[in-house]
């Protein structure tokens, strides 16, 4: 996908990690940024955390070039595409009435839930079926549980793990 800063390179910074893609523990990211800002920007990132670790920049910097941290995404991309799959068939076929929105990019969709559902009763009752859930309201600034609406998070979970868990708390879901 395209960014603004393809489009004006000269006047936008884009700002990129792979926390998300590759491991959050690395704490390694990017800053792509006009020259005339390159040495205030290498300045301000020494001074706030006095550096990264070397080794592990040049680890992934051999990944960018070889090839492989490109290859890496195309692979998740795929297996991710498929948890979203499986997630959306499997609410179609065990809690067709739920909608699923926010499905185009991440490892979460919400679920809007019928109008007279209890968002905290439903995370409680699925928590203690073993399955986690989050309410959106959560997510909230207003904390409000109306519209009812569940974070379905499937990015760390197999496809088998998906279809149970929908399974276990379906009718909570209906």
């Amino acid at each position: 996908m395209g960014s603004l800063q393809g489009l004006a390179p000269d006047r936008v910074v884009t700002i990129g990690t792979v926390s998300k893609s590759l491991a959050p523990a690395l704490r390694l990211g990017w800053v792509l940024s006009p020259a005339e800002l390159t040495e205030p920007l290498t300045a301000g990132k020494r001074d706030a955390d006095r550096g990264t670790p070397t080794l592990d920049q040049l680890a992934l910097a051999h990944l960018m070039r070889s090839g492989r941290f490109d290859r890496h995404l195309r692979r998740m991309r795929t297996l991710y595409a498929d948890r979203r799959r499986t997630l959306t068939e499997a609410l179609a076929e065990l809690a067709p009435q739920v909608r699923l929105s926010g499905l185009a990019a991440g490892f979460h969709a919400v679920a809007h839930l019928p109008d007279r559902a209890a968002e905290a009763h439903i995370i409680g009752a699925a928590r203690d079926r073993g399955v986690g859930l989050y309410g959106m309201s959560q997510h909230r600034a207003s904390g409000l549980t109306r519209p009812p609406q569940l974070v379905l998070g499937f990015g760390n979970l197999t496809d088998r793990a998906i279809r149970s868990g929908i399974a276990d708390i379906a009718d909570l879901l209906r």
